[in-house]
């Protein structure tokens, strides 16, 4: 198990968007977090107090946990610097990066050497099967968007609470580092082998009761040529009921590529939708998440409501409104 309370490792993050995995645990799990440890050059602020990691300790910090997800998932030599400080003043280390804790010596000489834990939360544990696409009891529920980072886990986040306090059986599957360290469990999904990919996430989702509600956590987007194969994963080997479209409506291009516009949400409905019924013929659309957090409340209202009468479905942001508009269309299935 990984020790709490955690002080979140932004390093030198450009963004925000590039500590989602600290913001995500922030947003999800408050009571976990301690402060940040921000590097010279960190363009990132979760408004957590920032700290030193003496400071950190001395306020109860267990594990320093690596909210980063740069691309390629590495560690710097920069970074590692305040790693090693970090296992020698006492931390355990949780990541979620490909680079693994445990591949770099050194971490796992300091790590040895002072009694410390490293943690990867992307290593798979669990011998996955080839997914064999038959149906399974209960309802599930997958978001899927237009482009990397624009909502789908929150919106699950949002909707599993959202779903509990309506009364409904639901419970939300993580299916990334992140979703793992706000849940303690899940898959994580991009560190699966391809040919057993569609397989674990059948192996997340399995045999429930009728009216209970699986919330798979969305991956990458079917339109982003970096990352679509863990979103056929989740579409197929979730065999969905429903679907919810995901949408961040400022963007300029496809995140990390520049040269792709992103998908209407029209497209998005059209190209998925018969993907999912190739698993499941009787999977729909039931909502749109819009992710509106670079918009005025005027202009998100505005905006929510064309996309409502576009498309003919719910259209909320789940963190900004709550969900419930989203757990009420699933409850009319």
């Amino acid at each position: 198990m990984i020790e709490t309370p955690y002080l979140l490792f932004l390093g030198d993050a450009p963004d925000g968007l590039a500590a989602k995995v600290a913001q995500g645990i922030r947003d999800w799990r408050p009571e976990f977090c301690v402060g940040q440890y921000r590097m010279e050059g960190c363009n990132a602020d979760l408004g957590l107090t920032d700290m030193t990691l003496t400071q950190a300790r001395d306020a109860g910090a267990k594990t320093l946990v690596v909210g980063v997800a740069n691309r390629g998932g590495k560690i710097s030599q920069a970074w590692k610097k305040v790693l090693v400080t970090a296992l020698e003043e006492g931390f355990d280390l949780a990541s979620g990066l490909h680079n693994l804790l445990r591949d770099e010596p050194d971490l796992v000489a300091v790590a040895a050497a002072t009694g410390r834990a490293l943690h990867d939360v992307r290593v798979p544990e669990v011998e996955y099967p080839i997914a064999d696409g038959k149906k399974r009891t209960g309802k599930r529920v997958l978001g899927i968007g237009t482009d990397c980072s624009v909502g789908k886990m929150y919106t699950g986040l949002a909707l599993d609470r959202s779903m509990r306090d309506a009364g409904m059986k639901a419970t939300f599957r993580a299916t990334g580092q992140t979703g793992i360290l706000i849940t303690g469990d899940g898959v994580p999904l991009d560190a699966v082998v391809a040919d057993f990919m569609a397989g674990s996430v059948e192996w997340l989702t399995p045999d429930n009761d009728p009216d209970h509600w699986d919330i798979i956590e969305g991956q990458g987007s079917l339109f982003h040529v970096s990352f679509s194969g863990v979103t056929m994963a989740l579409i197929h080997g979730g065999q969905p009921d429903a679907l919810i479209l995901c949408h961040e409506p400022t963007r300029t291009h496809m995140r990390g590529l520049p040269e792709y516009d992103l998908p209407s949400l029209e497209t998005l409905r059209d190209v998925a939708l018969p993907l999912a019924r190739v698993a499941n013929p009787g999977c729909v659309v039931t909502g749109v998440s819009i992710n509106t957090q670079r918009m005025s409340d005027a202009e998100a209202t505005a905006y929510l409501a064309e996309v409502e009468a576009r498309m003919g479905v719910p259209a909320v942001d789940p963190f900004r409104h709550g969900a419930g508009r989203l757990a009420e269309a699933l409850a009319a299935l």
